[in-house]
C-alpha cells in the first residue's frame, strides 16, 4: 500500500481547520471538559442523592422494579446504571418497608445494596457516571446545533465555550441525578418543536413525539411540556387547516407523534401495569381524601396508556411540593420557599460574566421580538420564562440545579447575542470575549474540584452556607477526605451531620455518630464534622427531645449555632467542616 506523503497529510489538515474551525473549537472545549469531569469524580466520591438513584437505577433495569424511588422517572438511573451490568453487584431483595414515605421509599433497600458491596462502591460510583458525562457533552453538542440553528456558527461556538467553563454546568454534569438530563431534554424539546413550526413534516413531528416522551421520563417537572406540546399540535393542525381547508396529512403525523409519546413512556417501564403498594395507595387517602373517589376514577382511566407507577411518581412530586422542603437563603429560612429563590440563586451561583451576558442576552432578545420581530428567539424566550415562572411558585428550593433547564437556554441565548454584536463590532467583541474567556476560565481553575458549592464575589462578606443552602453548598461528596483525615489520625469514629454520611462505614471504615439528638446521651468523640448545609440549619430534620415531643423551629435552626463563630480544624471541598472537640 503506497503511503500517504506527509504534505497530503498536512494539506488537509489545514483544510480542517479552514473548513471546520467552530466544530474544532467546540470539539477541544467539550475534550476539555471531559478531562476535567474525570478528574473530578477520581477525587470526588458520591453525593447523597447518588446513594439513592445508583441502585435505584439497578433494581429499575435488571428487575423491572419501579417501586423503588418513585419520586424521579427511571430513564436517567437505568442509563446510569447500564455499565453496572458488567460490574454484576450483589441486589438484595428489594423489600419496601411499610413505614417509609414514598419519597425515602426504598432507603432500606438502598442501604443494604451498598453494604452488600463494599468491594465494588468506588467501581460502581466511578462506572455509573459515565453516562452521565456523556449526556452532559450530548447537552454540549444539541447547544451547538440549536445555536447554530439560530445565530449561525458564531452563537454555536460561543455558546458551546460558555457552557463548558461554567461552574454550575460542572457541579452537575457528572452526578447521577436528573438535573443536567433535565437541561437537555427541554432543551430538545423546544429545538424539535421549532423544527417542527418551520416545516410540519412526518419525520419531523415524530421527532417532537420522541422528544417529548424522553423528556416525561427523565425528570417529572417536565410535565410542563406536556400542555406546550398538546398546544403545539392543535396550533400547527389549525394552521394547516386555515390554509387548506383539510387535515388529512397533517391529522396523521400529529397522531404519530401522540402515538410516539406514549410508546417511550411506556417503554421506560416495561409497559408494566403493576398495582400500587398498598402503602402507596393509603398515602393518596392520606394526602387527598377528599379527592379519593376523582383521583380513582382519573387514575384508572389514565394507567390504560401511562404506568400507574408514572402517575404515582406525579403524585409523589406534587406532595413534596405541598409539604415544601427546608430551605434557607440570604440568613431566611422556610418550608415554603420563596418566589426569587431561583433568581437569587442563578445570581449568586454562576460566574459574574455569564450572569451579566446572559441578562443582556435575554433583554437583546425580548427586545429582538417586540421591535423587530425575530420569530427564531421567541421559543428560546417562551423556554425561559415558561420553566422561570413554573419554578418560581415551587416550594422545594433547595438548589440551583432544578434550574438548569433555564440556564441551558440562557446559554443559548447567550451565543446568539454574542454572535449579532460580533457582525457588527468585531473588534469590540473580541475583547469583550477574551476577557470574559478569561475570567470564565480563572473562576473554574480557582474553583476546581469544589464546582458544587461555588459562588461568585456577590458572595462575599459571609460564609458560602449563609447565602443558600443544601445540595448549593454541600451534597456529601467530601467524605472521602474526611474520612482519609480521620484515619491518618487513628479515628474511626466522629459524631457527624453530614449529607450523604449514613454510608460512611461500609464505604471508609468510619462509624458515623449521629449528632441529630436533643436531651438524650451523645457518644464522645474526639472530632465532630458538620456538613455546611447542616451549619446554616436548614437540612437539620425536625428533631424530638425525650419525651417524644419536637423541638421549636428556632431550635431546629440554631442546633449547630455554637460552631458557626468556630474556627475548625479542618475543611474538606469546601462543604464539610471538622472540629475538634477536646
Amino acid at each position: 500500500m503506497k503511503a500517504i506523503p506527509s504534505r497530503s497529510l498536512l494539506a488537509k489538515g489545514r483544510s480542517l481547520v479552514a473548513n471546520h474551525p467552530a466544530e474544532l473549537i467546540c470539539a477541544a472545549a467539550l475534550i476539555l471538559m471531559a478531562v476535567n469531569f474525570f478528574a473530578i469524580i477520581s477525587r470526588k466520591t458520591l453525593t447523597n442523592d447518588e446513594k439513592y438513584h445508583i441502585p435505584a437505577g439497578y433494581y429499575h433495569l435488571v428487575f423491572g422494579d419501579f417501586q423503588l424511588n418513585p419520586e424521579h422517572p427511571p430513564l436517567v438511573k437505568m442509563i446510569a446504571a447500564a455499565p453496572l451490568l458488567f460490574l454484576r453487584p450483589t441486589a438484595p431483595s428489594p423489600v419496601v418497608s411499610p413505614a417509609e414515605n414514598p419519597i425515602l421509599q426504598g432507603h432500606d433497600v438502598f442501604l443494604a445494596f451498598w453494604e452488600a458491596n463494599p468491594a465494588k462502591i468506588e467501581a460502581i460510583s466511578f462506572w455509573a457516571r459515565v453516562p452521565m458525562i456523556i449526556l452532559t457533552l450530548l447537552l454540549g453538542i444539541v447547544l451547538f446545533s440549536y445555536a447554530r440553528y439560530l445565530g449561525g456558527v458564531a452563537a454555536a461556538t460561543f455558546a458551546v465555550i460558555i457552557f463548558s467553563l461554567e461552574p454550575t454546568i460542572l457541579a452537575h454534569g457528572r452526578v447521577v441525578q436528573t438535573d443536567v438530563p433535565a437541561a437537555l431534554a427541554y432543551l430538545l424539546f423546544f429545538f424539535a418543536l421549532q423544527r417542527l413550526f418551520d416545516l410540519p413534516t412526518l419525520r419531523r413531528a415524530i421527532e417532537l413525539g420522541l422528544v417529548t416522551g424522553l423528556a416525561l421520563v427523565i425528570k417529572f417537572s417536565l410535565v410542563i411540556v406536556a400542555p406546550v406540546f398538546i398546544a403545539a399540535l392543535i396550533l400547527i393542525g389549525w394552521r394547516r387547516f386555515r390554509r387548506d381547508r383539510h387535515l388529512s396529512g397533517m391529522g396523521l403525523k400529529l397522531c404519530s407523534a401522540l402515538v410516539v409519546l406514549l410508546v417511550v413512556v411506556n417503554l421506560a417501564y416495561y409497559f408494566e401495569r403493576a398495582p400500587l403498594l398498598p402503602q402507596n395507595r393509603q398515602e393518596v387517602i392520606v394526602e387527598w381524601p377528599t379527592h379519593v373517589t376523582a383521583l380513582s376514577r382519573s387514575f384508572h382511566a389514565l394507567s390504560t396508556v401511562i404506568p400507574p407507577t408514572y402517575l404515582f411518581g406525579v403524585f409523589v412530586v406534587n406532595v413534596h411540593n405541598n409539604w415544601g422542603h427546608y430551605a434557607s437563603i440570604l440568613g431566611r429560612y422556610s418550608r415554603t420557599g420563596w418566589w426569587y429563590y431561583f433568581p437569587v440563586a442563578f445570581a449568586l451561583k454562576t460566574t459574574l460574566p455569564f450572569l451579566l451576558v446572559s441578562v443582556a442576552s435575554f433583554l437583546w432578545a425580548v427586545w429582538a421580538i417586540l421591535w423587530r420581530r425575530e420569530q427564531r428567539l421567541m421559543l428560546p424566550v417562551f423556554a425561559v420564562v415558561l420553566y422561570t415562572g413554573f419554578s418560581m411558585t415551587s416550594h422545594i428550593n433547595i438548589g440551583v440545579r432544578h434550574f438548569l433547564p433555564v440556564i441551558a437556554f440562557l446559554i443559548l441565548l447567550s451565543g446568539a447575542f454574542l454572535a449579532k454584536v460580533w457582525t457588527q463590532r468585531r473588534r469590540v467583541t473580541m475583547v469583550l470575549l477574551v476577557m470574559l474567556c478569561m475570567w470564565m476560565a480563572l473562576e473554574t481553575v480557582r474553583a476546581f474540584p469544589n464546582y458544587i458549592p461555588y459562588m461568585n464575589q456577590l458572595a462575599w462578606n459571609h460564609p458560602h452556607w449563609y447565602y443558600l443552602s443544601d445540595s448549593n453548598v454541600e451534597w456529601g461528596d467530601d467524605t472521602s477526605e474526611l474520612a482519609e483525615y480521620l484515619l491518618q489520625r487513628g479515628e474511626t469514629r466522629v459524631r457527624a451531620a453530614v449529607l450523604g454520611g449514613w454510608l460512611s462505614k461500609a464505604q471508609y471504615g468510619v462509624d458515623y455518630v449521629n449528632t441529630l439528638v436533643i436531651n438524650q446521651p451523645i457518644e464522645h468523640t474526639r472530632y465532630i464534622a458538620i456538613g455546611a448545609s447542616f451549619l446554616n440549619g436548614s437540612t437539620v430534620p425536625l428533631i424530638r427531645d425525650q419525651s417524644g415531643r419536637p423541638v421549636t423551629e428556632e431550635q431546629r435552626r440554631d442546633f449547630f449555632a455554637a460552631y458557626r463563630q468556630r474556627q475548625p480544624e479542618a475543611v474538606f471541598g469546601n462543604s464539610i467542616y471538622l472540629f475538634r472537640e477536646e
